[in-house]
């Protein structure tokens, strides 16, 4: 890739690269990894890469421009960008996920550190939070106890943490190799956590285990839990999720795939107060095998919710009796 080749060519080229191998969304792929290779100590945005497309601008005088400045080492630096770029875009076409090529996702209001080995967090986890936020506002509760059960990257114990004040917030990950992602992004928002008064622990153990969290039975105000859901005999077909994303963030552990599903119920039974709520995300045909599971586990007014296409997508269900804790 020359230096004199316009922002549009350069995007224009990576764009039909990485459409002929059946990448969705192709032409914004390609403006992500282009703002990124191109931000060295900056902050080089799409909206930067599409401003310069639309000027018809060179990628050196772009790259001149982003950095303000005419530095005799600016042609190098821009050279070492492009060459940069490439091999993030054979990457992209390796059908590595581009949130691990770049290392973050957005969720709700945070920037959540992902890479290899961690299940990157989805916009529809997004509604699981917010139907466990509204209910705990209806419910007014001053210092609430909640439990991120299977926390992964950290993304819904962190949005808990960093946006309901007075919180305690505990999130639970079994895998060793997952639990360093969600240290860091405790870690990260950890000045915000302390800000409003909550709190975030993380916990390395089996969420469905009733030895995990033992000391919280009967004092949980709401579970939350993206729990691994997939049906076995479901493989995902898209490359990204089925060959990059850590298989024991996403198979239920059964062929209809509610094994997994069903014993976080179970679980959250016993950790839930009598009133508390669990709010789970699921399988869109899991909807009404787990709402009557939840019910004649002692359950009630189990509900599932819909995502934004109109699929059924979680679960809200409260404790009302003594929990049947037999494992399923």
């Amino acid at each position: 890739m020359g230096l004199g080749k316009s922002v549009e060519d350069i995007v224009r080229d990576a764009t039909e690269a990485l459409k002929s191998c059946g990448i969705d969304s192709p032409q914004h792929d390609s403006m992500v990894l282009l703002a990124f290779a191109a931000s060295f100590g900056l902050s080089v945005s799409v909206n930067d890469i599409r401003t310069a497309m639309i000027l018809g601008s060179s990628f050196e005088s772009a790259f001149t421009r982003w950095n303000g400045s005419d530095e005799l080492s600016l042609p190098q630096q821009a050279g070492d960008a492009l060459d940069l770029f490439a091999k993030l875009l054979q990457r992209r076409i390796r059908r590595e996920p581009l949130q691990y090529i770049v290392g973050h996702a957005r969720f709700r209001f945070l920037d959540v550190l992902v890479g290899t080995g961690v299940f990157i967090p989805r916009q529809e986890t997004e509604l699981v939070v917010q139907a466990a936020l509204d209910w705990l506002q209806r419910q007014k509760i001053g210092r609430p106890v909640i439990v991120d059960l299977c926390s992964g990257s950290g993304a819904i114990a962190v949005s808990v943490a960093t946006e309901v004040p007075h919180a305690r917030v505990y999130a639970v990950e079994q895998s060793e190799r997952t639990i360093e992602w969600t240290r860091k992004n405790i870690q990260k928002n950890q000045a915000r956590i302390d800000e409003i008064g909550s709190s975030l622990e993380l916990i390395e153990g089996d969420a469905t285990s009733v030895q995990t969290l033992q000391s919280l039975d009967g004092y949980s105000d709401v579970i939350i839990c993206n729990p691994p859901y997939i049906p076995e005999r479901e493989i995902p077909a898209q490359p990204e999720v089925r060959d990059w994303e850590p298989q024991q963030a996403l198979y239920g552990g059964s062929p209809d795939g509610l094994r997994f599903p069903k014993r976080i119920i179970d679980r959250a039974a016993t950790l839930l107060k009598v009133g508390g709520v669990l709010v789970m995300e699921h399988d869109i045909l899991q909807g009404a095998a787990l709402r009557n599971y939840a019910l004649a586990q002692g359950y009630r007014n189990a509900q599932t919710e819909q995502d934004l296409t109109h699929r059924d997508r979680f679960l809200i269900a409260s404790r009302q009796s003594q929990a049947n804790t037999s494992q399923k």
